[in-house]
């Protein structure tokens, strides 16, 4: 670092001793060498500092905005501290980790918090335990250093979207009054969302670095758990669609549908089956958006690949998702047991474009899926089946921006606060002829092409000390959307 602030300082006495100068050369060569000392500047930036500039000028509104946006259907109130604090709170010792697919007692929260602690990887869990899970509740929102927030993806999404003033947001949810009191007020609820008490999730977060017992974690990230009944059921999804008459909105984002893995096998099945026939009732013309979450059951992921993706229009995921998602639904590599630091570029792509070929309107079947948006902490990649989405460009530079100014906490990317972890050189496939490609930080929306399928790239400019975590995909999502535009089919 410091050796570029000598250069830039080197370099900016030279242009000054070049004015002093000025008189006694040539036009011709002071032209020269003012602009080989500018260049010499402009390359003495960061790459940081480089590829904020160049998304500035790459990000532009589409010619085609939504004014309408309806957004359903989990919502909560979120606590938010750090984890290592409330396990020692509720009188946990550091231990080994494991990983629970339900957690049933507090003893399973610390096994499992320590598991993905230790992976750095963000998970979520349900808590079946109703009286243990309120006394956690408890100790959690009375803790000195605990937040409360909006919470649940779709009130997540919604409120993201209600920051810009053009837009008007209906979010359906479970809203009790303290979620109600969070919410921007461009965001309209109906009555029918409105409830007596809160649900409340519980945001365990930990830093890069932070220790608990023999738990290193190699990154920032957040353990979410809850005992949360109406999101769980879907509650408020019949009400989400029945609100959309009269709301009239330009585009649908629907989340929430992982948290119905708490309920049982039979219970999930059916309420899926209605949910399929309700988001089945949007009117074709609008443009629907899943967002996905952490889940745990190969079947019922399987189940959302084959009946509820063909209804949606654009998908949003993380790395944790992708993965999953390929398992249950035997894509390509689906042997992978799970990701080796940054996840291979060629790997997601291979991914992605089996997922818009196989499952989307690329494919011969009655598929309406044309965009997915996968993030990671490292880079994002937007995938497109040609000739249904524009600006996507703008949209995946404007999707990693706000990775980068929300983990941090500012206005605009600080270039001083963040680093580049995406790989400067990868290929974009490990099953096809690949093309390699070398990240230009002034250009650094790379796109390429495979059989109809456009995909954009960018990297993500990752904060060093994170503030908050939570949320940070569904904000990704959310300004993914608003710079996107769905051509009319």
């Amino acid at each position: 670092m410091w050796q570029r602030s000598v250069c830039v300082g080197l370099l900016a006495l030279a242009l000054g001793y070049l004015c002093l100068l000025g008189p006694e050369l040539s036009p011709s060569a002071l032209r020269h060498l003012s602009a080989s000392l500018l260049g010499g500047l402009r390359r003495a930036r960061s790459l940081e500092a480089r590829m904020v500039a160049a998304w500035q000028a790459a990000i532009v509104r589409p010619a085609r905005g939504w004014a309408r946006v309806a957004v359903g259907v989990n919502a909560c109130v979120d606590v938010v501290l750090s984890g290592v604090r409330l396990l020692e709170a509720l009188g946990l010792e550091p231990g080994d980790g494991r990983n629970h697919l339900v957690l049933n007692s507090q003893q399973d929260l610390k096994e499992a918090f320590a598991h993905f602690m230790e992976k750095g990887a963000a998970a979520e869990r349900f808590f079946s335990d109703a009286e243990s899970f309120q006394h956690i509740a408890r100790t959690a929102s009375e803790h000195p250093g605990a937040q409360l927030y909006v919470g649940g993806n779709a009130a997540l999404i919604g409120q993201k979207l209600a920051t810009n003033p053009d837009l008007k947001i209906l979010l359906c949810g479970p809203v009790g009054p303290k979620l109600h009191e969070l919410l921007d007020d461009n965001v309209v609820v109906p009555p029918e969302s409105l409830q007596e008490k809160d649900e409340f999730h519980l945001i365990l977060e930990y830093q890069a670095g932070e220790e608990w017992g023999q738990v290193r974690a190699p990154n920032a990230n957040r353990f979410i758990f809850s005992h949360d009944l109406s999101n769980g059921a879907l509650n408020m999804l019949e009400v989400f669609v029945s609100s959309l008459d009269e709301f009239q909105p330009d585009l649908v984002v629907l989340s929430g549908l992982h948290m119905m893995e708490g309920q049982s096998k039979e219970m999930r099945h059916r309420r899926l089956l209605e949910a399929v026939a309700s988001i089945s009732d949007i009117p074709t013309d609008i443009p629907i958006h899943l967002e996905l979450a952490s889940m745990t059951d190969q079947d019922f992921m399987s189940n959302i690949v084959h009946q509820v993706l063909p209804l949606v229009n654009s998908l949003g995921l993380n790395e944790q998702e992708l993965l999953f998602l390929t398992q249950a639904a035997s894509g390509p590599h689906a042997s992978l047991g799970s990701w080796r630091g940054v996840p291979d570029v060629g790997v997601v792509s291979d991914i992605l474009f089996w997922l818009l070929k196989e499952q989307g309107r690329a494919a011969r079947r009655a598929s309406d899926l044309t965009r997915v948006h996968f993030h990671t902490l490292a880079y994002h990649i937007l995938a497109t089946v040609d000739g249904y989405w524009g600006n996507q460009a703008a949209a995946v530079a404007a999707g990693a921006r706000a990775a980068g100014t929300q983990a941090c906490a500012t206005e605009t990317i600080d270039a001083s606060r963040v680093f580049l972890k995406a790989p400067l050189e990868f290929v974009t496939s490990q099953l096809e002829a690949p093309a390699r490609v070398s990240l230009n930080p002034d250009e650094p929306v790379v796109r390429w092409h495979r059989e109809g399928i456009s995909f954009h790239f960018t990297p993500v400019l990752v904060c060093r000390d994170p503030v908050r975590t939570v949320g940070l995909g569904d904000a990704i999502s959310a300004e993914g959307l608003l710079y996107s535009e769905a051509y009319p089919q």
